[in-house]
C-alpha cells in the first residue's frame, strides 16, 4: 500500500510505518494518507487529496475528529487491517452571478460552506431555497451569514451556532440574525439554493486559505457531493459524528 505522510511532525511516524512491509512510503500519488495533528490537518489533507482514504492519528488538543490512541496502536491496526473504513458525505457548492451560465467558484467540503459578510459594520442579505421551495416564504434573512454544513462538520462552527449537532442530512444554521429560527436540518437528498441580495461576503470552506468574493446577485447553489471522504477509524461509530 503506498502510504503518504502529512502534518507538521507526521515524519515522526515513518520508523513505525517502515516496520511493516505492507507499506510503501510515497511522496506523490498515494493509496492512502496517515495525518498526524488535528481536525485542520485532517481537513487541509482531504482538499489535497480528496477522495483518498485518510487515517487522522491525533497530535492536537483540538483533535477532535482524529484518533485518539498512539501512533503505534492505530499503525499496528492499519497494518493488520483492523481499522474500520467508513465514508461521509461532502458538500459540492458552485457558485454563479446573475444570469451567467457557467460558476465563476466550485469548491468541495467535507465539514461545510461558510458564508460572512464582508464588512465588520453591515450585515448580508440573502434569500434561501430548499429544493426550490422558499424558506420562510422567500423572505429577505438579514444576518451576519450562514453556514451549510455536514453531519460531521456539525461539531464545528455548525455547533457554535446552534449549541447543536446532527447525525443525518445537511443543516443550515444563520449566524447573528434576528429571524425566527436559526436553524434547519433537512434530508441530504435536499438542493440548497442562496441568492445574495446584499453583499459584499465571502465564501469559505473547510480550513482551506483560499477564499471567494461574493456581491449581490450571486447564487449559491449547495447539494450533496457525488463522492465522500473516506477515513479508517478505530472502530465502527454509532454515529459519523461521535469521536473517534
Amino acid at each position: 500500500m503506498k502510504v503518504l505522510l502529512f502534518g507538521a511532525e507526521a515524519e515522526r511516524l515513518r520508523p513505525e510505518l517502515e516496520k511493516y512491509d505492507v507499506f510503501e512510503l510515497v511522496e506523490t500519488h498515494p493509496e492512502l494518507v496517515v495525518c498526524y495533528g488535528g481536525d485542520g490537518t485532517l481537513l487541509a489533507a482531504e482538499l489535497r487529496w480528496p477522495g483518498i482514504p485518510k487515517v487522522p492519528i491525533r497530535n492536537s488538543r483540538r483533535g477532535h475528529r482524529c484518533i485518539p490512541h498512539s501512533p503505534e496502536a492505530v499503525i499496528q491496526r492499519l497494518a493488520e487491517g483492523a481499522l474500520t473504513r467508513m465514508e461521509f458525505i461532502k458538500l459540492d457548492c458552485a457558485v454563479r452571478h446573475g444570469t451567467d451560465k457557467d460558476p465563476f467558484c466550485y469548491i468541495s467540503a467535507m465539514n461545510e460552506v461558510n458564508v460572512h459578510m464582508g464588512r465588520i459594520n453591515s450585515a448580508v442579505r440573502f434569500k434561501l431555497w430548499l429544493d426550490d421551495r422558499p424558506f420562510d416564504s422567500d423572505t429577505e434573512i438579514i444576518g451576519d451569514g450562514f453556514v451549510i454544513s455536514t453531519p460531521f462538520g456539525s461539531t464545528a462552527y455548525f455547533n457554535q451556532i446552534t449549541r447543536g449537532v446532527f447525525h443525518d442530512g445537511i443543516g443550515v444554521a444563520i449566524k447573528a440574525t434576528s429571524h425566527y429560527t436559526s436553524h434547519v436540518i433537512v434530508p441530504d437528498s435536499t438542493v440548497f439554493r442562496v441568492l445574495i441580495t446584499r453583499g459584499p461576503a465571502v465564501l469559505a470552506f473547510d480550513s482551506a486559505e483560499e477564499y471567494f468574493s461574493l456581491r449581490k446577485g450571486d447564487e449559491l447553489t449547495v447539494r450533496r457531493g457525488t463522492h465522500p471522504a473516506i477515513l479508517y477509524v478505530w472502530e465502527p461509530l454509532p454515529y459519523q459524528t461521535d469521536e473517534f
